[in-house]
């Protein structure tokens, strides 16, 4: 796949969903344009503020159709990309969808949820000459990259980490199918698959795995990475907050710490996704390869047997602002 200065086409799934915004904008800021799009739900005006001649879908088999009508017809009319935004057991058929189109996918985290659909994919990406691609933003984050830069400076020193990340999610979310682990791949998934991401890409791959809790809410544990021995936390529980949280106001407190010292990238995070998509047409995208370790660590911790957690290994580390 070689860089490309003319506008491409995109599709695009899951178009009423949370994350569809940032691809929609992405697709628009990096030049491209938007030709056809599906979601069953109907809500989906925002795409008048990228362009009033999408064809959009609520019944996914009449956008599977017209994706192949133009796949059939003149180059100029043919789709390029699919974006991938629909809920996370959908990811590995909608890929499908876009290398039988002649289409390369552009998928959102997670990538798929158990690991053994990836190496089928490789196999499609092979035999279809198209390329599977996904969301790693954090890869891209400018003070992120900074760090992975330092730490590889400093040799194979062990540092000591500490990742929490705390989100809280009312009632509707367990309705949805992001409470469904089974459609969601759980919390663990869901929630922690970006900064599991983000911790083997700094520290290398994993040697060792422990879970000391595990639950709807809140997932915890150790991990022994090449270059460092860490303690996560995650939760959609707002009682888990070191703050007080109210309705409209702040939810989320995310840390991590190396060695003791906070990593700071609050900010920075507006155009990760333009950022992500101007590397892929650029031919420099995140594929199957990229996304492999963390989900092949995700899927391992949500079978792993959960044990009690040492005196020094307590699941929930959380740092107070």
């Amino acid at each position: 796949m070689t860089e490309t200065s003319s506008p491409r086409n995109f599709a695009i799934t899951g178009v009423a969903g949370y994350i569809a915004p940032r691809h929609l904008k992405a697709i628009h800021d990096s030049g491209h344009r938007l030709v056809a799009a599906t979601d069953p739900h109907d809500a989906v005006g925002l795409l008048d503020r990228f362009a009033f001649d999408v064809r959009f879908f609520t019944e996914f088999e009449r956008f599977d159709r017209h994706l192949e009508k133009l796949r059939r017809g003149p180059e100029e009319s043919r789709i390029h990309y699919l974006t991938i935004c629909s809920p996370n057991y959908l990811h590995d058929s909608h890929i499908r969808l876009a290398l039988r189109v002649g289409a390369h996918a552009i998928c959102e985290k997670p990538l798929v949820i158990n690991p053994w659909n990836l190496d089928a994919l490789e196999e499609l990406e092979h035999e279809s000459g198209n390329r599977v691609f996904t969301i790693l933003q954090l890869r891209v984050h400018p003070q992120l990259i900074a760090l992975r830069e330092r730490l590889q400076a400093e040799g194979g020193r062990r540092h000591q980490v500490r990742l929490t990340y705390i989100t809280a999610r009312g009632g509707w979310y367990h309705v949805s199918w992001k409470g469904r682990p089974d459609r969601s791949g759980g919390i663990v998934t869901n929630i922690g698959i970006h900064f599991f991401d983000l911790l083997t890409w700094l520290f290398g791959p994993v040697e060792q795995s422990a879970v000391h809790l595990r639950d709807d809410q809140r997932a915890g544990g150790t991990l022994v990475l090449a270059r460092a021995d860490v303690q996560w936390f995650l939760s959609t529980e707002a009682a888990d907050l070191p703050f007080a949280p109210e309705p409209g106001s702040k939810t989320t407190f995310r840390s991590i710490t190396v060695d003791g010292q906070e990593v700071e990238f609050s900010d920075g995070f507006t155009d990760l996704h333009t950022r992500v998509y101007e590397e892929t047409l650029a031919g420099r995208g995140f594929g199957i390869a990229d996304a492999r370790p963390s989900v092949e660590l995700t899927a391992q911790i949500r079978q792993a047997a959960v044990q009690p957690p040492g005196a020094d290994a307590h699941p929930k580390v959380i740092t107070h602002v």
